[in-house]
Parts: C-alpha cells; sequence; structure tokens
C-alpha cells in the first residue's frame, strides 16, 4: 500500500510503502468494542464507597415500642429508610481491571489504523518540528492540513515543544507512538502521524505475533 506524506504546508512532498499486515486490515467492530470497553475499565478508579447499616455509627437502642403505638415496626435509627442511616445495595470499592490479551489490542489497532486510511482520516507528515513551543504555530500547521475537527498527533518520541503547543488547543491531543492506544484513536477524527512514528509502528505491530509451538518429545521403547 502507498501513502502521500505532506509537509507542514500540507503540499504533497513524496509517497513511501507501508505495510499491508498494520494498514490492510479488515474492518473487526467486535475486537474494537472488546478492547474499548477493557480499557476505559482499566481506567476506573473503583474507589466509590457507601456505609451499610453496620457501618453508620449509633441506632443501637430501638426507637420505639414494638406494639401499641399505631405507628411502623422501627428496629434502628441507622435503617436505610431513616434519614442518615446505611446505604442498602451501594457502592463499594472494587477492581474494575481486565485483561487485556496482546494479540486482541494489537488486531484492534490495526483495524482503526487501516479504517482511517479507508476513511481518508489519516494524515502522514515527514516531520513536525518546531522552534519554540507556540500555540500559534500549532494551530497554522493544523490549519496548512485542513483540520476541522478533533486531531491526534503521534510522534516518534516525546516531544515537549509540541506538547506544550496543543495543550491550549481544543480537541487536539499529542504523544510517543509507543503510548497509541485504541480509545485514543476512537476519540479522534483526524490521525497526524510523522514518517519515523508510523515506521516505528510497523516494527512493533506491522508483524504477528507467532505463539511458540512445544516439541514433543519421542521416547524409545525397548
Amino acid at each position: 500500500m502507498e501513502l502521500q506524506v505532506r509537509n507542514s504546508q500540507g503540499e504533497v512532498v513524496d509517497s513511501i510503502e507501508v505495510m499491508d499486515s498494520l494498514f490492510g486490515v479488515p474492518l473487526n467492530s467486535a475486537v474494537v468494542y472488546q478492547v474499548m470497553v477493557s480499557q476505559r475499565a482499566n481506567a476506573r478508579q473503583g474507589t466509590a464507597s457507601t456505609k451499610t447499616r453496620s457501618d453508620v455509627s449509633g441506632g443501637g437502642i430501638k426507637p420505639r415500642p414494638q406494639k401499641h403505638t399505631g405507628r411502623s415496626r422501627q428496629g434502628s435509627i441507622r435503617a436505610p429508610q431513616w434519614r442518615g442511616g446505611g446505604i442498602a445495595f451501594g457502592p463499594h470499592p472494587r477492581d474494575y481491571r481486565r485483561r487485556i490479551p496482546r494479540r486482541m489490542k494489537h488486531l484492534a489497532l490495526k483495524v482503526i489504523l487501516s479504517d482511517k486510511i479507508r476513511r481518508d482520516d489519516l494524515i502522514l507528515l515527514d516531520s513536525l518540528s518546531l522552534e519554540r513551543a507556540s500555540t500559534k504555530q500549532m494551530a497554522k500547521v493544523l490549519a496548512n492540513l485542513q483540520i476541522s475537527s478533533s486531531a491526534l498527533i503521534v510522534t516518534e518520541g516525546p516531544n515537549q515543544k509540541i506538547a506544550k503547543s496543543i495543550s491550549n488547543l481544543q480537541r487536539v491531543k499529542g504523544f510517543p507512538v509507543s503510548v497509541l492506544n485504541v480509545l485514543d484513536l476512537l476519540n479522534h477524527h483526524k490521525l497526524i502521524i510523522t514518517v519515523p512514528a508510523l515506521r516505528t509502528a510497523e516494527e512493533m505491530w506491522g508483524k504477528e505475533l507467532v505463539r511458540p509451538r512445544g516439541h514433543r518429545v519421542e521416547t524409545s521403547q525397548d
């Protein structure tokens, strides 16, 4: 597969071949959905906590006699129906983490990257460098690339100038290719990636993961 390479002015300057194993994968919504749900679950803190009637202080004495008052039977002022009482079926700290198989996560990334190309939502840059951190310069680069929606900028490695330049731009996010994930790809319309970052992505995810096979040991029978 061949992709056009643009510069910061939005001009086509070159074209390169990319791996079909990374950018030519058919759509698989089920895998993308499973990885997305798992990633969102792993981001949850799980610290929500409420007190049951046994955790709330007080309420040890029966508030009124059982009979002959004409009112309902009550055993404790810390029961859930009382103001200041415990919470029935409230949340408690729990672990929401889900394990994502590496092969599934890699496949989901390939599916989304391939879909970005099919929808013409992937922009390949020869390089992206700024003399200094400047929101104005970064906004000009996005305007040259005709970016009017949300955008995700992916570079080969951490770049503080780019990170500071996009910090004040709405719906624009950037990070190195090593932390590229499914949720951010889905949350941003356009993907802007540099050629070095793309080559790094091909090295990380372009090859299929081969599970090592066990060797059968043959024993001789005397």
